[in-house]
């Protein structure tokens, strides 16, 4: 007879959808680079990237089935992120390995409290086994980690409601997308929205948070703000709630959005009420900054 509880948890299991990247995270730094001058970093990380890949790792930190939909490439620092991603434990069955999708990389320079990203796609981010991916026993929910994945997959939030899965998003800043007018459009269907402060600000195109969520209220049952060191907000047609962070010690903040993500995915998927979400995802970011790399605080977790 099979384990039903297995089962049961089986059923909960989230695809994160969206491009993975080789990171390469400078810490350390008392500036900026400047044209025609060198800086030098204290230190690097060299990991694997990219929203996807760090929401469903942390899910799996959680105790949560985690999928990871995306395409790889076959050049050499593509195949050097294998290791790290298989012992991060997430499922690695739906990805597609393939020449054009890659070398894409991230070089993330960080800075107290904030960083800078300079990034290179490859290929499309279409994988050929999403549809597979979408009828695969257990997948309860999809969670698309860039809204320029969306963009590449027209349709994906309508397939993906059709085969029974919620569905969440998190924008991640892209200046050729931010600003698209059809942005809310696009993303009809979404159950969980997950913008920062300055994604919500662009797409509203006002500064004004209240007015921002109101709006987005009007197109998403969940919207979630997040505010860095001040915390989170969120917002429901009916409700209002704000929760702040905790004091920390910040060595980097890549990725610690995707941590908060999962978070609020894994309570939310759980049953948790909003409030419960809200907090889950809050302490699944502050353990994220403590480390470099966005999903390096698992093992810092798991060393302790």
């Amino acid at each position: 007879m099979p384990d039903v509880t297995r089962l049961s948890e089986a059923r909960h299991r989230v695809l994160c959808l969206g491009r993975t990247y080789c990171d390469l995270v400078f810490t350390g730094l008392n500036g900026l680079p400047v044209l025609g001058r060198e800086l030098f970093a204290d230190d690097v990380a060299v990991v694997p990237g990219g929203g996807a890949f760090i929401t469903a790792a942390h899910l799996v930190g959680l105790g949560r089935d985690a999928t990871l939909v995306t395409r790889l490439g076959t050049d050499p620092l593509s195949a050097g992120l294998e290791t790290a991603l298989a012992e991060s434990g997430v499922d690695l069955g739906f990805i597609e390995r393939a020449a054009d999708a890659g070398p894409q990389l991230t070089v993330a320079i960080v800075q107290p409290q904030d960083r800078a990203f300079l990034s290179r796609r490859a290929g499309h981010g279409r994988p050929a086994t999403l549809q597979t991916a979408l009828m695969s026993p257990g997948a309860r929910h999809l969670h698309i980690a860039e809204y320029a994945t969306l963009v590449e997959l027209p349709g994906i939030v309508a397939q993906a409601k059709a085969k029974g899965l919620t569905v969440s998003l998190d924008p991640s800043w892209d200046e050729t997308l931010i600003h698209d007018p059809g942005f809310l459009e696009n993303t009809r269907g979404v159950d969980l929205f997950l913008p920062n402060v300055e994604e919500a600000s662009a797409i509203a195109r006002t500064a004004d948070q209240e007015h921002a969520l109101d709006l987005f209220t009007r197109h998403f049952p969940v919207v979630v703000l997040k505010k860095g060191a001040d915390g989170a907000t969120l917002a429901t047609a009916d409700e209002r709630l704000s929760l702040t962070a905790p004091c920390v010690t910040v060595v980097d903040t890549t990725g610690a959005g995707d941590a908060f993500n999962a978070g609020f995915i894994h309570g939310w998927l759980g049953g948790q009420d909003l409030s419960g979400c809200l907090d889950a995802a809050i302490r699944a970011g502050s353990l994220s900054v403590q480390a470099a790399g966005g999903a390096t605080a698992l093992k810092k977790v798991a060393a302790e």
